[in-house]
């Protein structure tokens, strides 16, 4: 399966967005286990921005990285001590920009099982593994409906050991899903099962290729 996701990936064209504003980088981590998991981070409960919310490890570029690469990679090994030297980079996904307009851009790596990762607590307060089948057999708990300029954004929402993954990370993983793992999935197809929750309010933008969301 992860040998098939590397090669899908190494043939994706992701969409690169070129705008003027700052720019951010996250690793979405997949665990080399028996059963592939995905890691995730829960940022700390008395930051001022995202306190508590999931995430993948990430962060704003530094005028000293060389590329956004190596922002991903620096900003893990700062917020949960994971050497760049053991991630093995399968691929790339499309630039996404955040409520707060920071241009993020998603990269996929693979890394061993059971290293001795441990969260900054400056800045998060946990780190947890989910199963790649919970987002492969399409478990959502719900699918937010965010209306984009008059069209509906289905953004799935899952909740798995107390921890509740949407917003950008769960857009993330829908293109890891469609993409990475040929699985039948989109924002912008009304899913045939599980219940709808709608947004009253405009809580993501799309203006073009720009897509926003906190």
């Amino acid at each position: 399966m992860l040998e098939k996701l590397r090669q899908r990936l190494q043939a994706h064209a992701p969409r690169r967005l070129r705008l003027a504003m700052p720019q951010a980088a996250v690793l979405m981590p997949i665990v080399d286990r028996p059963e592939p998991t995905l890691l995730f981070t829960r940022r700390a409960g008395h930051l001022n921005t995202h306190s508590g919310q999931v995430a993948f490890p990430g962060g704003k570029r530094e005028d000293a990285d060389r590329d956004l690469l190596a922002t991903a990679l620096r900003e893990s090994e700062e917020e949960i001590a994971l050497p760049p030297e053991r991630v093995e980079l399968l691929g790339r996904l499309s630039d996404v920009i955040s409520l707060h307009g920071i241009l993020v851009t998603p990269y996929v790596g693979l890394i061993p099982p059971d290293l001795p990762l441990a969260p900054d607590p400056s800045e998060l307060d946990a780190i947890f593994e989910v199963p790649l089948s919970l987002f492969l057999e399409d478990r959502r708990h719900h699918t937010d409906v965010i209306p984009v300029d008059g069209r509906p954004h289905y953004v799935p929402s899952y909740h798995t050991q107390g921890q509740v993954i949407w917003g950008l990370s769960a857009m993330m993983l829908v293109e890891l899903l469609a993409e990475g793992f040929g699985r039948r999935i989109s924002l912008f197809d009304e899913p045939s099962r599980g219940r709808l929750c709608y947004f009253p309010e405009r809580l993501l933008r799309r203006p073009d290729t720009e897509t926003r969301l906190s």
